[in-house]
């Protein structure tokens, strides 16, 4: 019933791949099976010390640190974030993170977790957009994983967008815009922080550094759906 019901509902308005723009069959969901299976994974969480924690390192304590597939600009998987982000699309991001989640729990990467936190959005953006897309990434790999998803970091300020600004512009634009009002709710846990994607990881060591600062034992992971090339 339900696969006649897509397939109606497919011939009165088609779904198509973000990644390439073929017509969906009744049997894909969000991504075509030819984009799905090329998608250029990074398998970070099979590496110790890999690209992604290196980025951390020597600036905040994190645990661990994993992103699903790699970003680049001018490459067709982009589109996947930019549907996310600014299509209305975000069950597309909790699906792809719910995938990426059984993935990292088979290879043991929840081990020790206790609770998923997204990147929160100001609530002046969240007005416009509708939505925290870092959110339904987070509840996607928290069902992965069994693991509760707490809402409870806040962007207290506003930044303008990071996309044209450096790597210390970057910091500096989101420094010390996350507060949190309950620190003993988390102490002496161990979090995952959850984005869409890194790049120069400014916005995640941000988050992170407030969390340590007011937060007794808590020890930090990190998880995106992306991961910008980190040389």
């Amino acid at each position: 019933m339900l696969s006649l019901f897509r397939q109606i509902c497919d011939l009165l308005v088609p779904r198509t791949c973000p990644v390439c723009g073929k017509q969906l069959s009744a049997h894909e969901q969000y991504l075509c099976t030819r984009c799905l299976a090329g998608l250029p994974l990074t398998r970070l969480h099979l590496h110790d010390f890999n690209a992604m924690e290196q980025l951390f390192a020597g600036k905040t304590p994190i645990e661990r640190a994993a992103g699903c597939f790699w970003y680049e600009r001018a490459n067709r998987y982009s589109q996947i974030l930019q549907s996310i982000k600014y299509r209305k699309m975000p069950a597309l991001g909790e699906w792809l993170a719910r995938q990426y989640g059984r993935d990292l729990a088979a290879a043991g990467f929840f081990e020790g977790i206790d609770a998923v936190i997204p990147i929160p959005l100001h609530s002046s953006k969240l007005a416009r957009r509708g939505y925290n897309q870092s959110l339904y990434i987070a509840r996607g790999l928290a069902s992965a994983a069994s693991l509760p998803v707490l809402d409870v970091v806040t962007a207290a300020k506003p930044h303008s967008s990071q996309t044209r600004k450096g790597n210390y512009a970057r910091y500096l634009n989101v420094r010390g815009i996350f507060a949190i009002a309950h620190p003993e709710k988390l102490a002496g846990k161990h979090v995952l922080l959850v984005d869409d994607v890194v790049t120069t990881g400014a916005t995640l060591l941000s988050c992170a550094e407030m969390l340590h600062a007011h937060v007794d034992g808590i020890k930090i992971s990190l998880a995106t759906l992306a991961v910008a090339r980190l040389g």
